[in-house]
């Protein structure tokens, strides 16, 4: 875990959890923040202007980060873990060791294809050939999906919660193209994620935070 001390940890005091709405690595850490019933300070930043506590908090400068009694949390499944560490109601760690190896081809091989399909402008490549390879991950996805409602059985795991941010981001790139694919397993996973509570909860829009603001407890229930 990517732990170490920082200077503006709560001494006792409520976590704080710089996070961005829309990034997929800062869903799933509030995803699993939610589940686990922990309150945070939630601190919105913009990237393209981060707060210079953030940055002194993290230099590397990238969301999700947690401020903890005991450290700085600067990875998204470090988080997670975290998070659930600390309460596991819905047994999200169940059968943790297949779901860390389903959440590592998803953040390495799966990422890469999503990355340069989304942003084929920034790398100069084809993006149907990057969509093709992701898509062979979604192919797989869905054979899964066939035998069970979940990934690892018929209630919702790690890996679910830590992958659907990505599989939403790759639909939403074409939904007309992602729609149209024979995936009915893959679509109606989605589609139970996508609508519900939790995800509703923790994807409340919130002003961007500077120093001075009143503590935004989150996330809602």
């Amino acid at each position: 875990m990517s732990l170490h001390l920082g200077e503006n940890i709560p001494a006792g005091g409520t976590p704080i959890l710089y996070s961005f709405r829309r990034c997929p690595y800062a869903m799933r850490a509030r995803l699993a923040i939610h589940a686990a019933g922990l309150t945070m300070q939630h601190r919105e930043i913009v990237l393209r202007d981060k707060a210079p506590e953030f940055l002194e908090a993290s230099p590397k400068g990238t969301v999700p980060v947690v401020i903890a009694s005991d450290g700085v949390i600067e990875e998204s499944l470090d988080i997670m873990l975290w998070a659930l560490d600390h309460n596991d109601p819905e047994e999200w760690l169940q059968n943790r060791e297949n779901s860390l190896a389903l959440i590592a081809q998803n953040d390495g091989p799966f990422k890469t294809a999503l990355d340069r399909y989304k942003y084929a402008n920034r790398h100069d490549n084809d993006p149907e050939t990057w969509r093709t390879l992701g898509a062979s991950t979604l192919e797989k996805y869905d054979s899964i999906l066939a035998q069970k409602p979940y990934f690892l059985g018929k209630q919702p795991c790690l890996a679910d919660m830590a992958i659907f941010p990505f599989i939403r981001q790759f639909a939403n790139t074409d939904r007309a193209w992602f729609d149209a694919q024979s995936w009915p397993h893959l679509h109606r996973w989605l589609d139970t994620h996508l609508t519900s509570d939790r995800f509703a909860a923790i994807m409340v829009k919130y002003p961007k935070w500077q120093a001075g603001d009143p503590p935004t407890l989150a996330p809602l229930a």
